[in-house]
């Protein structure tokens, strides 16, 4: 594995991925994840179907493998209201179109870690979040025992937000999430005092809905609500999971 920090601090460019990309992804997420994602999902990734991605490229590289990935970070966009915490969002139930970004893998192969690339390939991901007009947050699961990843997005300012009991089955194992958020284009935690009263006032005249949501521990520096969002199973070698 090349070393880029024993000669010479490398010049890393971002891009979005490409088809000449679908073998060097495929190597580097079988090295880094402990799980096999399907071939569908690379192809979808390189094709830009239904997935936005970037890439990190080392062009300081003298060989003819200055243009091949060496970080990359793959992302979706879903609706507010089909996702896992469209309840976040409920103090702003006037708009119904509104988005999430979410974070389908991250990576950066060994011999170029520490060196922000990682963090700069979010960055990307927020900025992209920020220009769409409606998109109020970027969010992720990280499994529990992933301490590394946890302190990564605590860094990068990412709120955590909920922790999904036996969310991932993997292997004959149950494990928790913790799923995290980035919010963006005026998007809140519901423990913010203003989104907390747009939100009693939107359930006030809701027909619909007759419940509270319940947060066993609500801080706006950390929030941690507990819910029973659908669970996970991975199984085997054809899977697609965000770990």
């Amino acid at each position: 594995m090349l070393n880029p920090r024993s000669e010479i601090y490398p010049t890393i460019e971002y891009r979005p991925i490409q088809p000449s990309d679908l073998e060097a992804l495929e190597k580097i997420h079988l090295a880094l994840f402990p799980i096999r994602y399907e071939r569908e999902f690379f192809l979808n990734v390189v094709s830009g179907n239904g997935i936005v991605s970037w890439g990190a490229v080392d062009t300081s590289r003298s060989d003819d493998r200055r243009d091949e990935i060496i970080g990359f970070v793959t992302t979706r966009m879903i609706a507010a209201k089909d996702s896992e915490i469209e309840d976040l969002f409920r103090y702003n139930s006037s708009r119904k179109d509104l988005t999430l970004v979410y974070i389908l893998t991250l990576g950066v192969v060994d011999g170029y870690r520490n060196l922000g690339i990682a963090s700069s390939l979010v960055r990307e991901v927020v900025k992209y979040a920020a220009s769409i007009s409606n998109c109020r947050g970027v969010y992720l699961h990280v499994i529990s025992y992933n301490q590394p990843a946890i302190s990564f997005y605590k860094k990068m300012l990412f709120k955590l937000v909920r922790r999904l009991p036996m969310f991932y089955y993997i292997r004959g194992q149950h494990y928790d999430s913790y799923l995290f958020v980035y919010y963006v284009n005026g998007g809140r935690s519901p423990c913010s005092p203003l989104a907390f009263v747009k939100m009693l006032v939107a359930k006030f005249w809701s027909k619909e809905d007759h419940c509270n949501p319940r947060w066993t521990r609500c801080q706006e520096s950390n929030t941690l609500l507990a819910t029973q969002s659908n669970k996970r199973i991975i199984s085997g070698d054809n899977t697609r999971c965000h770990v």
